[in-house]
């Protein structure tokens, strides 16, 4: 599946991105920004430093907080080409504000502390209605607990084990099982018991046959008759048969 497309993979991303701005905030918490009128943002914006460490700030606590941005970065980078997120900045070109963070402690920063969070901000956001998108436009889904009691009854340890040819051959066994004892036919192999119990023949002692419920002379019954008489024994050959017979492991 397509990442902009997968929930899951979007809401880590965004998981991230949330991540690394908290971390930043948490490091930006132990600097003094280079801003407002009458201090260094009146005289050397720009040029000097986005941001200083506070005099009473701790060096080790600073390079720890700066690492853990760092860290932090490489993933939340991950939402960039999702979501198109970038600053573009005059003389310089585009910049992805994530890989470029570091620029905020640096002398002629690239960005700014706010243009970072901005960004953050921004990404989520963007994230936000790629997952309400990708949800719309997910296939349905019908999990185990959908399932016939008989057919995930017979399943469940194997394939909860691992062993999947197993489980899909039980479930089919199982099923051909409850069959043969509603129709007392023990006397037929499983794909000759599909074949004898769909048979458009009429029932005859010791031959009972299934029908489609429904008035037998009306074309959607008729047609799913037909198909059952088919569709039954195809199933037992392709998908029972294959299970049972083959000495290679089925993937999940």
């Amino acid at each position: 599946m397509e990442a902009r497309k997968n929930p899951e993979y979007l809401r880590s991303i965004a998981a991230a991105v949330l991540e690394f701005r908290v971390a930043l905030v948490e490091f930006l918490e132990l600097h003094v920004r280079n801003e407002g009128s009458g201090g260094w943002g009146g005289i050397a914006r720009g040029i000097a430093p986005a941001v200083f460490p506070r005099d009473d700030a701790d060096p080790d606590e600073i390079e720890r907080r700066r690492t853990k941005v760092s860290r932090l970065s490489g993933l939340a980078g991950a939402a960039v080409p999702l979501t198109n997120i970038a600053i573009r900045v005059q003389g310089v070109g585009v910049i992805d504000p994530f890989a470029a963070w570091q620029t905020i402690t640096q002398p002629k920063p690239v960005l700014e502390a706010p243009d970072v969070l901005g960004a953050c901000d921004q990404a989520l956001g963007r994230l936000d209605g790629l997952i309400l998108e990708s949800e719309a436009e997910l296939p349905p889904t019908v999990g185990a607990a959908a399932m016939h009691p008989l057919v995930w009854g017979a399943a469940a340890r194997l394939w909860r084990d691992g062993h999947f040819r197993e489980a899909v051959a039980g479930a089919a066994e199982s099923v051909v099982a409850m069959v043969k004892t509603r129709t007392k036919r023990n006397d037929l192999a499983a794909t000759a018991l599909w074949q004898e119990i769909f048979s458009n023949k009429e029932p005859e002692p010791g031959k009972p046959r299934l029908r489609w419920p429904g008035d037998p002379t009306h074309q959607d019954v008729i047609t799913m008759n037909a198909g059952l008489r088919f569709l039954a024994p195809g199933i037992q050959m392709t998908i029972r048969n294959n299970a049972a017979h083959s000495t290679s492991e089925l993937d999940e």
